[in-house]
């Protein structure tokens, strides 16, 4: 096992010490139609108690996302997604200390979420979908996720097929990652997703998981987003509210392999898992 590689992403009074310790970003899904919580947090009361309640069980990071991005679904207005997230992150902004990242694939509600208290941007089309999202991040100088997806929510199910599908998606961030720095966007401030669950097979995502190492050559932080995905249900025969076991397990190799932080539904739960992991990766307690 290759030892994880370091990072520190520093913005607007941000510091996030990607080294020792593995980063926990806790999902919010301010949608009727999410595959993992089915609307459970459309209302705006109950997104921000859920989003306080991450916050309090240990999430380094706050997603907060209004349009569903599940496999076959279909998109939403930019005015629709931003009466949705806008009013979060105006409340979170007041609640919160630590970063609240905005996932969406729209420039025009990026930037409004930037603007009302956001301080990042997870783009799960790596700024392909937006023309204008790279100079809305560029300019409001925050970090962005750039992540794989073959195709779209509405078809990146179909038929993923790929020759390699390390190798493919090694390329494909790479030149993602080139594209945002050309765009001005600081190749410090950039984070990596290998996109578990877009466009892959279920044995896709377990070659990603298990070869996760291999990302390490591109020299950027690495985000794994694998909670409550089918290919666990799949290994279980577990619905999705009855994956949270198989979600850590999934946690752990991640981090085992290398990834810096995690993106979850059940934050608790994956606190306690990522740092026991990062203690084995020590060899030790910490401070010890």
């Amino acid at each position: 096992m290759k030892p994880t590689p370091w990072f520190t992403l520093s913005w607007s009074g941000y510091t996030l010490e990607l080294s020792r310790r593995t980063h926990v970003m806790g999902v919010i899904n301010v949608t009727p139609d999410s595959f993992s919580d089915g609307g459970q947090f459309f209302e705006k009361e109950r997104a921000i108690e859920q989003a306080l309640q991450l916050a309090g069980d240990g999430a380094d990071l706050i997603d907060i996302g209004g349009e569903s991005t599940r496999p076959y679904s279909k998109g939403i207005s930019a005015d629709e997604e931003m009466s949705r997230v806008i009013p979060v992150v105006e409340a979170l902004k007041k609640e919160l200390r630590i970063p609240i990242s905005i996932d969406t694939l729209k420039a025009q509600v990026a930037k409004e979420a930037l603007h009302c208290g956001a301080s990042l941007v997870n783009d799960i089309s790596a700024l392909r979908s937006d023309p204008e999202m790279a100079s809305v991040v560029a300019e409001a100088g925050v970090p962005v996720i750039l992540m794989h997806m073959k195709g779209t929510p509405a078809d990146m199910q179909a038929h993923p097929t790929y020759d390699d599908v390390t190798a493919e998606i090694l390329f494909f961030l790479r030149e993602a990652m080139n594209r945002a720095v050309s765009k001005g966007i600081p190749r410090e401030r950039i984070i990596l997703d290998p996109g578990i669950g877009f466009g892959k097979s279920f044995d896709h995502n377990l070659e990603l998981l298990k070869e996760l190492g291999r990302f390490q050559c591109l020299e950027a932080p690495i985000l794994v987003g694998s909670s409550r995905k089918a290919f666990i249900g799949r290994i279980l025969d577990k619905k999705v509210h009855e994956r949270d076991t198989g979600t850590m397990a999934t946690v752990a190799a991640a981090v085992m392999n290398g990834a810096h932080i995690v993106r979850v539904h059940n934050v608790k739960q994956a606190v306690e898992t990522v740092r026991v992991i990062d203690a084995i990766k020590r060899g030790k307690l910490e401070g010890a």
